[in-house]
């Protein structure tokens, strides 16, 4: 089976990308609502009052938990939003490897924003671990620790966009030729 092209690996791929790309669309519109109902169960205690709660949490002290939810909805739809970004660069990449183009000067900067983004999200991970040490004290929350994973695919990410660069500098310079 052929890499490139129509009908290739990477159209198969790009498929999947688009189908991916929008269930994120999906869960980011869920975690938009559920922030919005944290919001008006923080103010409007008296809705959750009417509702049976399996943990035997009243209305009052699901207000209190109500700033806490919000930030982690709030967490998890950046994160939503991190992964939304990566995934929409991957589809423009995989877009010019059907169109069996993969050298496209554009690949370089998606591939730049891609290990952007990538670092951020780790970044994020350990922000987001600090504030609810620090927010949370009596809670079991466990350190992050390093990711060496995911800061060598930051490094492989910002390697190929370099390669791809130095493709799309060859190909002008072959394109130049007579």
């Amino acid at each position: 089976m052929r890499a490139l092209g129509p009908g290739s690996v990477s159209s198969f791929l790009k498929i999947i990308l688009d189908v991916v790309f929008f269930l994120l669309w999906a869960g980011l519109g869920v975690v938009a609502l559920m922030m919005l109902a944290a919001i008006m169960f923080s103010f409007n205690p008296s809705l959750i009052d009417d509702i049976t709660i399996r943990t035997g949490a009243g209305g009052a002290e699901m207000a209190a938990k109500g700033p806490f939810l919000l930030g982690g909805l709030a967490a998890m739809a950046l994160y939503l939003g991190g992964v939304l970004v990566i995934v929409e660069r991957l589809r423009r990449i995989f877009a010019t490897l059907t169109a069996g183009d993969p050298f496209h000067p554009d690949n370089v900067m998606r591939l730049r924003v891609i290990g952007l983004v990538l670092a951020g999200l780790e970044i994020g991970r350990y922000a987001v671990w600090g504030l609810g040490t620090w927010l949370l004290p009596g809670s079991e929350i466990n350190t992050p620790g390093f990711s060496l994973t995911a800061w060598f695919s930051v490094l492989v990410v910002f390697v190929l966009a370099e390669v791809f660069r130095e493709g799309a500098r060859l190909r002008r310079e072959a394109e130049l030729t007579i």
